[in-house]
Formats: structure tokens, sequence, C-alpha cells
């Protein structure tokens, strides 16, 4: 049986439209009618697969298909990644926009470092309270639960939904009392920080604890019930809101004052109250959402079985996130203490590597998780190998040439969208190198976050939190030891390469792991896809590189955002047409349903 079942094979077409993705090769016999097809398949025997029992058990469990009309609201994967991407990309686009708008206006200096390091705050304490489970563990659970009750799971996700608000209220709470000690945590005392003003943020920004653990559970119980367009649009409302109230920053007179830091300040108020508030707008218009497909919110109290087990999941899940938050804080207190401007330059750098794997990578990982949960509870580990691989290939094929264009282009891009006044340029160019020294980090971070959700997929929230564990161990170490490696102005270029390479460690730790639980991964077939594309994109990186070089010596000057822009323009045209001109040429198979995806975007809209 061919175990690739939704890649396209060279000399055959794409799956009909219509097509469920979760549908097994079937005999010629035993198809179904045209309209047709083999919904999730369910075991004979009542009895669900028990977590830890070993893969050949698993496999042997009789299982029978249940044929069923299409259902026009479930989506096959390619539609649902593709429509996810489309919302993906407009989100990093906005949220991008909103954070180049605000370097604008405040700078890259001590004002912005102590803006994104109270905006991490309510991000890192909201995983750690409950939002790694409510993003990942959650949804396995909630496909269960929806498979196994008569209800469709809305009893269990009423209580679920009532102990997490309830959790995410008190988290909210404490977190702003301690918020002067949340800053020692984070800052360094010296004088190239200012705790008092990252404090001041902080008691601003906090809230968003709460309306960020509305809108990610939300968010999971619309993903497990296939839905998948509101929580993907969602985020742009909140960026829009965010890029009118620095609309209303930038007009106001004055600057937000440092010495001393006052609560009163109107700027202070306008950007943190704004930033709040878009995350509160984020929330709020998924529920409608919610509605339509039949849920009601209502207060439930009680307690059911699989809340424990729930439970079990979530504290290795909570694990996970307070691990990975020590690796956050080593960078943080690294940056803080020996360059002005470090935290907010690595910032906008991993704002960009992620643009890529967001429009990508997530969005096929989205649309995934819930049939690979499926597959994971019927016991079907082949088809869960078959999705992670699809995934791996498509990811390879799509974010490497992405990958190499960025590392020649990574001066020209930050100076296209940085240097917007002419004392900038400096700045930029700092910038550009630190994505250029990291930007090889896409696809590994693409390939590690795919492993994650394999294994929560799996009902297994230990691994995940075990191979953090030896990621932040490497990321810890690596970042106590660049200030001695490392001048202070280079310090920002030591804090991105150490994030990537961070997630090279993960994909191979992760990758030893899972074929310890599932066998063989398919490995064979993605090396040779890994093998051809990087082959493509290395040569297609060089000519870009070339390409810049040339655009260089021809215009005269300084290099400025003009300069840039052409240089991207330019660059980006030769790189990727030259590395998807190669692949095509090195007959790399995934290359076909990727384009074909993409274009078939396109004519839709």
């Amino acid at each position: 049986m061919n175990r690739d079942r939704d890649a396209v094979q060279p000399g055959r077409g794409a799956p009909p439209p219509g097509t469920h993705p979760t549908v097994p090769i079937r005999r010629p016999d035993t198809a179904p009618p045209r309209g047709w097809h083999v919904a999730e398949t369910q075991p004979i025997a009542a009895v669900p697969p028990e977590p830890g029992m070993d893969q050949a058990a698993e496999q042997a469990t009789e299982q029978t298909q249940v044929i069923r009309p299409v259902s026009p609201g479930k989506p096959s994967l390619l539609k649902a990644g593709g429509s996810m991407a489309i919302a993906t990309l407009t989100s990093r686009i906005t949220g991008f926009l909103w954070k180049l708008l605000l370097a604008g206006v405040i700078g890259f200096g001590v004002v912005n470092d102590s803006f994104n390091v109270a905006n991490t705050l309510p991000n890192m304490l909201f995983e750690l309270l409950i939002g790694g489970v409510l993003t990942s563990v959650v949804v396995p659970v909630l496909v269960r639960a929806r498979k196994g009750d008569d209800d469709g799971g809305e009893r269990f996700v009423q209580q679920l939904m009532t102990l997490a608000a309830v959790v995410l209220a008190v988290g909210t709470l404490l977190a702003m009392v301690a918020a002067p000690l949340l800053t020692v945590v984070l800052v360094s005392e010296s004088d190239n920080s200012n705790r008092d003003l990252v404090t001041a943020f902080a008691y601003l920004l906090l809230p968003q604890i709460f309306f960020y653990g509305l809108s990610a559970l939300v968010g999971a119980v619309l993903q497990s019930k296939q839905v998948f367009s509101p929580p993907a649009w969602a985020p742009v409302v909140n960026n829009l809101v965010v890029i009118v109230t620095i609309g209303a920053l930038a007009l106001m007179p004055g600057e937000i004052s440092l010495d001393p830091v006052s609560m009163s300040d109107p700027q202070l108020l306008v950007l943190g109250i704004g930033v709040t508030l878009g995350v509160v707008c984020q929330a709020l218009v998924q529920l409608p959402a919610m509605r339509k497909t039949g849920f009601r919110l209502r207060w439930r109290w009680g307690w059911d079985r699989r809340l424990s087990e729930f439970g079990g999941l979530a504290l290795w899940m909570l694990g996970y996130v307070a691990v990975s938050q020590l690796g956050l804080i080593a960078l943080s207190r690294v940056a803080s203490e020996h360059a002005v401007g470090a935290w907010s330059t690595y910032s906008y750098v991993w704002m960009l590597l992620q643009l890529p794997y967001g429009v990508i990578g997530f969005s096929i990982m989205t649309a995934i998780l819930p049939r690979m949960s499926a597959a994971a509870a019927d016991g079907d580990h082949a088809k869960v190998v078959d999705d992670l691989s699809l995934g791996n290939r498509l990811s390879t094929v799509t974010l490497l040439p992405v990958s190499a264009v960025m590392t020649a282009l990574g001066v020209p891009l930050s100076l296209a969208l940085f240097a917007v006044k002419h004392d900038m340029s400096g700045q930029a160019t700092t910038l550009g190198v630190a994505l250029a020294v990291s930007a090889f980090g896409v696809l590994p971070y693409a390939l590690t976050m795919m492993q994650m959700r394999t294994f929560n997929a799996l009902n297994d929230a230990r691994t995940p939190t075990l191979i953090m564990v030896v990621m932040t161990a490497a990321k810890v170490l690596m970042a106590v030891a660049l200030p001695v490696v490392l001048e202070p102005d280079q310090i920002v270029y030591g804090l991105t390469f150490v994030n990537s390479f961070t997630f090279i460690v993960g994909w191979l730790v992760g990758e030893v792991w899972l074929r310890h639980r599932l066998g063989p991964l398919g490995s064979r077939r993605f090396l040779v896809t890994l093998a051809k594309t990087t082959v493509a994109s290395v040569v297609g990186g060089l000519l870009c590189w070339g390409s810049v070089t040339g655009v260089d010596a021809l215009v005269p000057g300084p290099a400025g955002a003009g300069t840039g822009w052409l240089q991207l323009v330019v660059g980006a045209a030769v790189g990727l047409g030259s590395i998807f001109g190669l692949m095509s040429v090195l007959r790399v198979a995934e290359l076909q349903p990727a384009i074909g995806r993409l274009t078939g975007l396109l004519r839709r809209r």
C-alpha cells in the first residue's frame, strides 16, 4: 500500500475536488459512488485504544468504513490550508506593518525595547498558564469528545471553558500584582534598559492574558469542528486596531517620558491600552462563528473524568511552556544588558522569519491537526505518518527556497522596510545582517512544530516537553556564551543565530523520538526532496546574491530604502525564479501540488 496517499505522484493528477482528505486507498470493488467519501474509520469494538498501547496492537484493531455523503463544511487539507494561508499572510503583513509603523514613530531605542519586553510578558504568561495547552493539546481532546459524546462534546467544552476562564482571570490578576517582579526577571539592570518603563507598559498590557486565552479556546473549539477561517482572520482585526492606535500615537505631540516614567503619560496610555484593545477584539470577533456552529456559551460547573486526562496532558504541556520561557528569558537578559535596541532588533527578525512559516507551515499544520488526531484516535499510525510526511515535504519545497532568498536579501529587505528615515539606515543594516545569519532556521522551525503537534495528536504531551528541555538547554548555554565570544555590537547577531540553531537541535531530537514511537517515517522520500530542494536553493541563493551585488554597483551613493527596494525586487525575481526552475528540472515531485494549490487560490481570488 502506498503510504503517501495525499501526495501527488508523478504522472498522477491532484485529488478531485470534493475528495475527503482522509480517504484511504480502496479496492475498485469497494469504491463508493461518485460524490461520496469514506468517513473517519471507526473501530467495530466500542473500546478506543488505551494510551500507551503498543503500535502493533493499535494497528491490529479491526475497523470498518462508514460511507457518507461528502459534507460541504469539511474542507480538504490543501483547501483549508490554502484558505488559512491567505488569512495568515494578511495577518502577518498587518502585524508586520504595525511593528514597522511603531519603529518609525518611537525608533529602535530604549522605548521600543521596553515596549517589546512588556508586550512579551502577556504572551509568556498566557502560554505558561494555559496557552500552550489550548493551542495544541486541547484540539485532540475536543476531537475525541466530539466523536464520542451524544451531544457532540458540548457539555465537556462548556466545563472546560468555565475552568479555563477562572484560571485565566486569577492568573491575570496575579500577574498584574507581580508586574515589577516579572520585569526584574526579564530585564537586566544596566544603562541599556529602563525597568520602570517596562513595568508601566506591563500594567497596561498584562490584561491581554485573559483575552488571549478566550481567543485561543474559542479558536480551538472551532478548529476541532473544522471551522478554520474565523480563528485565522481574528488576528487581522487585532492588528488593524493596533495600526489605528499607532496612528493616533503619531499625531500626539511630545514623546514618552523616560525620566521620570509616569503612568499618566498620555502617549504611554494610548499605546498600552490600544494594543490591549486589539487582543480584546481578536477574542470577541470569533464568538459569532462559535454560535453558528450551534454551540451554546454558558457557565457549567462540575468535573468530567476527561478533565483529569486533560489535566495530565496539560501538566506536561505547562512544563513544555515553562522550559521554553527559560530560553526566552536568557536571550532577553543578554540583550538588555549588552546592547541598546538588541531586543527590538531580535523581535523584528523573529517576526520576519515567522512570516513564511506562518503562511505555509502553520496553515498546513493547523488544517492537518484535527484529521491527524482522528487518525491517532483510531490507531491508524500509518495515516499519521502519511500526514507528517506530506506536511514535511510540502514545507520543504516552499520554505527552503524562501529561506535561501532571505539569506541573500537580508540587508536589502531590511533597508526597504525599515530605512524609512535617513538616520535609520544603520539600524536597518544591523537588522538585515541579523536576518541573513538566522534565515536558515525557517524550515527547521516548521519541521519541529510539525513534530510537536504529531506527539500531541498521539495523546503524548510528555515527549514534546523532553524535546524542549534539550532545545532550551542548548539555547541557554549558547546565549550565556555570546558575551564571551562576541563584541557588544555583534550580540544581536548571536541572539538570532542561537534561536534558529535551536530548532535544528529540536528537529533532530524529535526525529529520533518519533522513529522510536511510530517506526519508519518515510524519511527516504523526504531526504530526496530535501536534497534536491537544497541544491536548487543554494544555486538560486548565490544567483540572488550576485544580482544584489550588481544592483549595488550600478546605483551610486549610500544604500537606503530606494536601493533596498530595487535590490529586493531584482534579487527575489532572480532567486525564486532560478530556484523553482531548477526544482522543476530536478523533478521535485511535491512542487506540482504546491504550485497548483497556489495558482488555484489565485484563480478563486
